[in-house]
């Protein structure tokens, strides 16, 4: 009996099962995620935004060193910023590429990447990096940020030219390695 009623639904099992590990295991929505990303559906709008000037000083971040880094100091650098959380499966589905960018631009000094814990939890975020084997430099936030950067929509990445002006600004998952994406972070640096 069991078995006639394995038989008769078991392709529906088994689509029910992937629905559920999918809606309630957030490092297979992520794997999914990270699939339908390379389509190239989820490739980032590059057209680049209005520039907005927008003052950096006195918004800081703090690494698991407790050193502290003041967005003001960086004039001069283009900057990315990410905001993403260890519980976010579309924040995990971007960071492959993430790193890619990361490892293009690691010794460039004039690009300097920071990768935001929303929940400010360095200790889970480093075993998060560890774990999958990024070497992203992590960071939590430790005073207010304007709105029109950070509206606390996961994952957000924000970039800002080398004057401090707002460049770009994408709220949802997106594949940051992306040639295009590459080329216009080099625009950036090359802009005064």
């Amino acid at each position: 009996m069991v078995f006639k009623f394995l038989k008769k639904n078991g392709l529906t099992i088994v689509f029910f099962s992937f629905v559920l590990i999918v809606l309630f295991v957030p490092s297979a929505k992520a794997l999914m995620l990270q699939g339908l990303m390379k389509t190239g559906l989820f490739a980032p709008k590059i057209a680049q935004t209005a520039l907005v000037s927008t003052d950096l000083a006195g918004i800081t971040f703090s690494n698991e060193k407790g050193q502290l880094l003041d967005l003001g100091d960086l004039k001069g650098k283009v900057i990315l910023l990410n905001f993403w959380a260890t519980w976010c499966p579309p924040c995990r589905a971007e960071m492959p590429g993430l790193s890619k960018l990361y490892k293009q631009f690691e010794k460039d000094k004039n690009v300097v990447f920071i990768f935001a814990d929303a929940d400010g939890d360095l200790n889970k975020s480093a075993k998060f990096m560890r774990r999958n084997r990024y070497d992203l430099p992590i960071y939590k936030l430790e005073s207010d940020i304007p709105t029109k950067v950070f509206e606390r929509t996961l994952p957000t990445t924000v970039i800002f030219d080398k004057q401090g002006r707002l460049s770009f600004r994408h709220e949802g998952m997106a594949d940051y390695s992306d040639a295009k994406f590459v080329d216009f972070l080099n625009k950036l640096k090359g802009l005064n």
